[in-house]
């Protein structure tokens, strides 16, 4: 099942500090999901002066337990990145990127 993941950031003075020292251990918690296929897509929500303030992910897991546990587990929730997080389940319709049992 697909879920979109929606993180929103600390709104506090540290934030931005917090996310820059916290990225690359997110990072690499995350690849070895992306090498199995289970983050389809991710990336940065940013404000309008471009800078980072939250993140989505595009993720497919069994589960709805399965997908808590990983994020139980990211660096991202863990070390208060992400002060608040939406999870939805979420069906491809239309896109550039699409998985195959979604385009018949």
């Amino acid at each position: 099942m697909q879920f979109i993941v929606i993180g929103r950031d600390g709104d506090d003075a540290d934030a931005p500090e917090r996310r820059a020292r916290v990225r690359p251990k997110h990072l690499e918690f995350i690849r070895p999901f992306v090498d199995r296929g289970q983050v389809l897509l991710g990336g940065a929500i940013l404000d309008d002066a471009g800078t980072m303030v939250g993140s989505t992910i595009l993720a497919e897991f069994e589960t709805r337990a399965e997908l808590d546990g990983w994020l139980r587990n990211d660096p991202y929730v863990t070390e208060g990145v992400w002060r608040h997080f939406e999870v939805h389940p979420f069906r491809t319709a239309v896109g550039a990127w699409m998985p195959d049992e979604a385009r018949s």
